[in-house]
């Protein structure tokens, strides 16, 4: 019998998760859950790093008072990051993604390096939100910040660091830098230098599902809990997300689906080239360093953030009864590019919802169910086109597409991805991403021999559902406005 905790922060919200493997199948339970807000002061958006360091803390007590633990690991989001100096104290608390300091730094990046040099060495997709443009903000407007760095340190890393003291890279979370060189999976100087970055800043990347160290004698005496194995498993939530998938062929499409959706497949090494450079498709590094030949989408934050602004106005609606509300309204009314710059910051989205559809000489939504449908058609839709995308480079087919995460607890954008992508789609495990972190946690332990047998045990934990496409020809009728829209 083995005890896991999974420490598993996403873009809003936390949780740690105990997982327990009796040797043939694994069972999760949550211990701990928190929010994840956003503190801005000055006009800088930052994350409350010290206080998701405090929420894991508890956790690990809760978990300590009732069970022995054997390890425990951190997965989070990607591309953000903290700042140490000599003494390894954290300079500031890192600044969120969302913030605007990166505004512009993609085309001042452009000024030292070509598009293409830069996707053929780290193969990323490209977004402002990058690690590599928010150090380049860093040394055009805050130099001095950067001068007094020693060592920068990506979210789970950082984390890994407070349980350990030490100091590491784990490779999935390197690999969504821009800054990774991504054939040789080591960090690019070269690129580095052409852009101005201090390398010195870059610790060494250690293999996902990697042991680093054992709970500092500090924290266990703070939290009166047992010693324990700290594991880098894929520090990136999408990897761990991915290693949770439930396939049984070599050659599957998946999507994991929360606030950020990533659709693509797995490959054994990356895919760069024109087409994908064209198609802006990204290669993230994985378990066993295969390659994740994967596309970021806007995901649920739109949803999310219509319902945080009907909750201002005094109307509260659970997830289900917003679905409710979208299933009874009109189909194809309206579409949206989920992507598009105007729907990335906070703010009222019903209104930027209905601007952009009067803009686009559509039908404008008004009602609640209306605005959600919109949404809920244009994920899918969108999710059609990277489909096909993918197909393109791989030269592959594909006879179903796996769906994880949070996002597969809407069915009807689960028969919505089914009906546009027109393929049969097989959603679960929900908690993808702390299946994934659990697995890798037994693997690095040896309690599990590999991948292969990873997503076997897990297809016997949790039975998945199945959707079947259906209304093929109004999906395509859709399908061509929606490229009209997006031309």
């Amino acid at each position: 019998m083995k005890k896991v905790l999974a420490f598993d922060i996403g873009a809003s919200s936390g949780r740690v998760m105990l997982g327990t493997f009796d040797g043939d199948t694994i069972k999760i339970e949550e211990i701990h859950r928190f929010l994840n807000d956003p503190v801005v002061i000055n006009k800088t958006m930052y994350w409350d790093i010290l206080r998701l360091f405090y929420e894991l803390k508890q956790g690990l007590i809760k978990a300590g008072l009732k069970h022995k633990i054997d390890s425990i690991a951190v997965d989070t989001w990607g591309v953000d990051f903290g700042l140490l100096d000599k003494a390894g104290y954290l300079l500031e608390n890192p600044v969120h993604y969302r913030d605007k300091r990166t505004e512009g730094m993609l085309e001042k990046a452009l000024e030292d390096i070509s598009r293409e040099e830069l996707y053929e060495s780290t193969g990323n997709q490209f977004m402002e939100i990058n690690t590599v443009f928010q150090v380049l903000s860093l040394t055009k407007f805050r130099k001095e910040l950067l001068d007094r760095a020693d060592t920068l340190l990506l979210i789970p890393d950082l984390m890994n660091y407070f349980f350990t003291g030490v100091k590491v890279t784990e490779y999935s979370i390197a690999s969504t830098t821009q800054l990774l060189n991504a054939k040789e999976r080591t960090w690019d100087v070269k690129l580095m230098k052409a852009l101005g970055i201090p390398d010195k800043l870059f610790t060494t990347i250690v293999p996902s599902a990697t042991w680093i160290g054992k709970l500092s004698p500090d924290i266990c005496k703070e939290l009166k809990v047992e010693e324990c194995e700290v594991i880098a498993v894929a520090g990136h939530d999408t990897q761990c997300a991915l290693a949770a998938v439930p396939a049984k062929e070599e050659d599957f499409i998946f999507l994991s689906c929360g606030t950020w959706s990533l659709m693509g497949t797995e490959l054994e090494k990356p895919l760069i080239n024109e087409k994908s450079n064209r198609y802006n498709i990204t290669n993230e590094g994985g378990y066993g360093g295969r390659a994740s030949f994967l596309k970021n989408i806007t995901g649920l934050w739109m949803i999310q953030e219509s319902r945080r602004w009907w909750i201002k106005e005094g109307r509260e609606y659970s997830f289900g009864e917003l679905e409710k509300m979208a299933k009874e309204s009109q189909p194809f009314l309206c579409f949206v590019d989920p992507d598009s710059e105007e729907f990335s910051q906070t703010g009222n989205m019903p209104d930027k919802i209905r601007e952009y559809c009067r803009r686009t000489g559509q039908e404008v939504p008004e009602g609640i169910g209306a605005i959600v449908r919109c949404i809920n058609e244009s994920l899918a839709l969108k999710y059609r086109l990277v489909l096909d995308e993918i197909k393109e480079c791989t030269k592959q087919d594909y006879k179903a597409l796996y769906m994880v995460g949070g996002g597969i607890q809407s069915k009807l954008l689960c028969q919505f991805t089914s009906d546009a992508c027109n393929l049969k789609v097989i959603a679960g495990p929900v908690e993808a991403t702390v299946y994934g972190n659990v697995v890798l946690q037994l693997i690095a332990a040896g309690a599990v021999k590999d991948l292969k047998e990873a997503r076997e045990i897990i297809r016997k934990s949790e039975e998945p559902a199945a959707y079947e496409p259906a209304g093929e020809k109004e999906w395509e009728l859709a399908l061509v406005r929606f490229k009209e829209l997006l031309s």
